[in-house]
């Protein structure tokens, strides 16, 4: 019985293998927008979908770049296959489109990435998708608003920016008896820390540019389901053409080679900088699921691994106070996004989640004084020191 690769090794061999031409030891970027078929009944059985193979660049399985991408992060995810795409945004968008038509209902955790936000409240009403946001870290509210048009559950867990956690196990039973598909926005722990599908969800979903890239130097998305999903699922990506670019392909590649080293020092780095947060006078409350004060710990430590390398945070006197901290730090870097090697910090409020309408950013606790910090990979020390300093500006 072949022996099963554990998650570091996956991380490193799983989808590659040498280039069957040169023997090239790397994946290679394959810079092509066509390919040569060898008659033209070939090219017919391909466009049919008769043969395994290779047509056009934006078609899936688009390149064989692409193809070692989507079995490497399958195969770290626990699942049958996956798609890339150009960036989370466009896999959302995907997903949404496969799975939903005019009529139908989708539910969402109410906590979501501001841009998640406005496509579910702006552009899929628009489509005759009707959608309700809950709170997900109590499931009886979606057993509440579960009903026979609900087709999509939609959970972002920990959320973005609040770090809220819900129960994916119990959620997803509960979309599967209303015979909706679950899905999962896995963003902020990656397989490493949280799988999904083998807690129940149909579909696990990442933003590449974050934590699978892990350098801040590209956009890209990437989800992981069934095979009977990802058919119908590439009709849209083809048809809508975000496809993700070659070279970016080849850098989550590489990334995923490290993503479990990498993994391991933000988290250690993100508890040290919480458990910091959490004693200086200045702070009034900090979010990180590896915390006994987070909500959720419980479900946290059920469910995952480990907590990840983001946390927020509010600071005593509000926006003033947070406004003035953000501008007084050294080695942090002000910026959005998430998932790099260095440390970034950033105001939710004004800025990744400034689309959402500030009754609502009020009402799930996106509040003005929130800090959203995105721990990087430096000698905790330093972040905290950078931190400290700052914090005594105010």
């Amino acid at each position: 019985m072949e022996r099963k690769f554990k998650f570091a090794t996956q991380c490193v061999h799983a989808g590659e293998k040498p280039d069957p031409v040169f023997g090239a030891h790397t994946t290679p970027i394959f810079q092509t927008s066509t390919f040569i078929f060898d008659s033209v009944e070939q090219g017919a059985s391909r466009f049919a979908e008769e043969e395994d193979g290779y047509v056009y660049t934006r078609i899936p399985p688009n390149t064989p770049t692409h193809a070692v991408l989507s079995e490497k992060f399958a195969a770290l995810e626990g699942g049958e296959a996956g798609q890339t795409f150009a960036s989370g945004m466009a896999a959302i968008t995907a997903v949404a489109l496969t799975a939903l038509k005019k009529g139908d209902h989708l539910v969402s955790t109410d906590v979501v990435y501001g841009c998640t936000y406005s496509l579910f409240s702006e552009i899929l009403p628009g489509l005759g998708i009707d959608v309700t946001f809950v709170d997900t870290t109590d499931a009886e509210n979606v057993r509440k608003v579960l009903r026979p048009e609900t087709k999509m559950v939609f959970l972002e867990t920990p959320a973005n920016p609040t770090l809220n956690v819900c129960d994916i196990r119990m959620i997803s039973g509960l979309a599967k008896a209303q015979g909706a598909i679950c899905v999962v926005d896995n963003t902020f722990s990656t397989p490493y820390f949280q799988k999904p599908l083998l807690l129940g969800a149909d579909i696990s979903l990442s933003s590449c540019t974050k934590y699978i890239g892990g350098h801040a130097d590209l956009l890209g998305g990437i989800i992981v389901c069934d095979k009977a999903f990802l058919k119908n699922l590439a009709k849209v990506a083809g048809y809508t053409g975000g496809t993700m670019g070659l070279h970016e392909a080849w850098l989550c590649i590489r990334g995923l080679k490290t993503l479990h080293i990498r993994m391991e020092r933000h988290a250690e780095n993100a508890l040290k900088v919480a458990n910091f947060l959490e004693s200086h006078p200045a702070v009034e409350w900090v979010r990180y699921p590896g915390l006994s004060s987070h909500p959720q710990h419980e479900i946290a430590k059920k469910q995952m691994s480990g907590y990840g390398g983001m946390l927020s945070f509010g600071v005593k006197d509000g926006i003033d106070a947070g406004s003035k901290l953000m501008n007084s730090v050294r080695l942090c870097s002000l910026a959005v996004s998430l998932g790099a090697t260095d440390t970034l910090i950033q105001h939710p409020a004004s800025m990744t989640h400034a689309c959402v309408p500030k009754e609502v950013r009020g009402k799930v606790g996106i509040t003005d004084g929130l800090v959203r910090l995105s721990i990087g990979i430096e000698d905790p020390e330093d972040i905290i020191a950078d931190l400290k300093q700052a914090l005594e500006k105010i």
